[in-house]
């Protein structure tokens, strides 16, 4: 059923419910945001970018990337001209489920070459150790020669750094000794400061207990003195623990020259409002399914209008959580999806053949959300291809 008060359209389709029942949905009335930035911002923010898969490549998906490449840096300039940065090969890209390590590296060379060919648009790229199976992660040194690996080939690219969690080492290092002695060593080597990620185990599960502790509140002990003894070559810290408290207390016990990135796509709206002791920038892999939303909430935030901000934002929030929900991990299947309805590419495949993690009827209680939130850049267009995939799912217009 439409949700109450909202205006609504003359579009509508027919969407499952839960009971196995079908409904008509009639959508809202549609919200539009500049294409462009408007104003300035006064946080940084990043938008972790998906991969565009090539549908007509002659390739297995499940063993094989085949991206479009145009399509994808497309997606890129169209996060750029929205002010915003790009998080490049991350897990919203499928680094390390369908984008290996060779991929990777080539997304982050043309993605650093396009932001250089507008004047050097923002992009930090992930660095990390994938290309070492865990199984082959002997020791300490072999996870710093990988990370040393990836580092140089990034900053060869003229690319700036995110230093992605590391699966080898959530698997070899036992104690708080192990990671100072990682990520210290790998540290006193970057060229500019760094975006350090943690990454929680939600996201990924072979990172539980990453900093060598099964307890959160002893690894954010680990995490913040990494982080302060290296202050000078950490530009900041993407926390993805979805633990909006969490969050707040770290970013209080930051170097203050250190920022705190909200990765929390549950609570980023507050955070990055923030409160009288401070405020968290963003680095979102939901920010590339509402990149013009967000967009436009940052400048009015920056304008001194922080109702307009959470306007915007705050109906943005019901449908990170439904993207995001448990099983996190298949969160870029809506992502991907979101980028389809709102014809940023013509079809509704990834890499690694991704697109099957969600269920029909997750698929349009995604759709209910986008357009509640006034999402939809095209509803015409976004109504035709949800009634597509109905169609091909058991569930005629």
């Amino acid at each position: 059923m439409n949700k109450p008060g909202l205006p609504v359209s003359s579009l509508s389709l027919k969407l499952p419910n839960a009971d196995r029942s079908v409904e008509t949905y009639r959508l809202a009335a549609s919200r539009t945001f500049p294409s462009k930035l408007e104003g300035t911002l006064n946080r940084v923010a990043f938008s972790a970018a998906h991969v565009v898969a090539d549908p007509l490549a002659d390739a297995d998906p499940w063993l094989t990337s085949a991206v479009d490449w145009d399509r994808t840096i497309a997606f890129r300039e169209h996060v750029w001209d929205l002010g915003l940065g790009v998080a490049e090969a991350m897990d919203t890209a499928q680094r390390g489920m369908g984008l290996d390590w060779p991929t990777s590296l080539e997304l982050i060379q043309r993605s650093v070459k396009a932001a250089k060919a507008r004047g050097n648009a923002l992009v930090f790229s992930g660095a990390g150790t994938d290309h070492l199976a865990v199984e082959d992660g002997g020791n300490l040194d072999d996870v710093i020669r990988a990370y040393e690996e990836q580092i140089a080939a990034v900053e060869k690219a003229g690319g700036r750094i995110i230093l992605m969690a590391s699966r080898a080492l959530a698997k070899i290092g036992r104690n708080a000794d192990d990671y100072a002695k990682v990520y210290n060593r790998v540290l006193s080597q970057v060229a500019e400061p760094v975006i350090i990620h943690w990454l929680g185990d939600m996201f990924d599960p072979a990172l539980a207990n990453y900093w060598g502790t099964s307890s959160l509140d002893q690894a954010m002990d680990v995490a913040v003195g990494v982080v302060n003894a290296n202050a000078s070559k950490v530009d900041g810290v993407k926390v993805s623990l979805l633990d909006k408290q969490r969050e707040i207390d770290m970013r209080r016990r930051l170097d203050k020259n250190v920022k705190m990135y909200t990765g929390d796509d549950f609570n980023y709206a507050e955070l990055i409002a923030g409160d009288d002791q401070g405020f968290s920038h963003a680095l979102l892999g939901i920010f590339d399914a509402i990149a013009p939303a967000a967009s436009y909430a940052l400048s009015r935030l920056a304008a001194g209008d922080e109702e307009g901000f959470h306007d915007v934002l705050g109906p943005t929030v019901p449908l990170s959580r439904h993207i995001f929900k448990a099983p996190t991990r298949f969160y870029k299947t809506g992502i991907v999806f979101m980028a389809y309805l709102n014809g940023h590419q013509d079809h509704f495949t990834m890499v690694g053949g991704q697109e099957s993690t969600r269920s029909t009827l997750h698929l349009a209680e995604l759709f209910r959300l986008a357009d509640q939130a006034g999402l939809l850049a095209n509803p015409e267009l976004a109504t035709r291809r949800m009634k597509a995939v109905l169609t091909t799912r058991g569930i005629e217009a």
